[in-house]
């Protein structure tokens, strides 16, 4: 079921890239694990699952975060999906764009054609893919989930639409209510319809107004968020809309720690920059 396309160690541990057909997707995906040393020995370890960004893949995370190092000390295993479906096959902006289609499959289940056979990227990283790596590597099942931009998106609705299945949840300059900004207007409106009320379910900023929190699996009280946002980052204003996160998440009774970091922008400079306090905050809830 997982064909494996290249292996490299790393800090002790290895690094791997498969692939596999999904039967959510309905294509042939690519996606990389981080294996620490504690599982190369025997160990089943914890899982942070990483959601990437637009025009991202599996690759740039796992080169470019810096993440390994302090997983492979944790013992926390990085996993890492792609982004969107793939393929001839798989429709993609048909503005020909970037910011939608190949690459920004906004980690939702589209309902509209011609994306609904496709693009259901939530069902597949939150459990398709789950569901196969956690019988197939040695994950022991308990999971973190974090990620950039898009993928901070990805990451903070996976958390507030599914309680109990994650343990901790993070995120990187997330787009934290997409239904009031052009990149997620245009993505939702294409897979999930031109009605906005449709769009609710997708928004972190939506799903704090309705009263979800992110709960871990005891459920006894919301999991504490992270959140990291670069006072630089040219998607700041137009694009992310932080501060409408905290002001959901207070209401809502949500944890929230959003960190504005002076001078730091959208690019991975800025998450290498901060990873360790990220996979230090999964650790906590992960390793318990």
């Amino acid at each position: 079921m997982l064909e494996l396309l290249s292996e490299n160690r790393c800090f002790a541990g290895v690094h791997r890239r498969y692939r596999h057909h999904s039967r959510e997707l309905d294509c042939a995906m690519v996606f990389a694990v981080f294996l620490p040393p504690a599982a190369l020995a025997g160990a089943r370890v914890p899982a942070l699952w990483w959601l990437s960004g637009l025009t991202c893949s599996d690759e740039n995370v796992m080169q470019k975060a810096g993440a390994q190092r302090r997983a492979a000390q944790l013992g926390l295993a990085l996993v890492a999906p792609d982004t969107s479906p793939r393929g001839e096959q798989v429709p993609g902006d048909p503005e020909g764009s970037w910011d939608f289609g190949h690459g920004a499959g906004f980690y939702v289940d589209a309902t509209q054609e011609p994306w609904a056979r496709h693009y259901r990227m939530h069902s597949y990283v939150v459990h398709e893919l789950p569901q196969l790596l956690e019988v197939q590597l040695p994950l022991n099942g308990r999971r973190g989930i974090s990620g950039h931009s898009m993928g901070g998106h990805g990451a903070l609705v996976c958390a507030l639409r599914n309680p109990g299945r994650y343990d901790s949840v993070s995120a990187f300059a997330p787009i934290a209510n997409p239904s009031a900004c052009p990149w997620g207007q245009k993505a939702l409106g294409h897979l999930l319809g031109t009605d906005p009320d449709a769009w609710a379910a997708w928004d972190a900023c939506r799903l704090l107004a309705a009263g979800h929190t992110a709960q871990g699996p005891g459920g006894d009280a919301p999991l504490p968020l992270l959140v990291d946002q670069g006072t630089a980052d040219p998607f700041l204003e137009a694009q992310l809309h932080p501060q409408a996160l905290a002001e959901a998440a207070a209401t809502a009774g949500q944890p929230l720690e959003l960190r504005l970091q002076p001078g730091y922008d959208h690019s991975y400079f800025a998450i290498a920059s901060f990873i360790d306090d990220h996979l230090n905050h999964h650790a906590r809830a992960l390793l318990a």
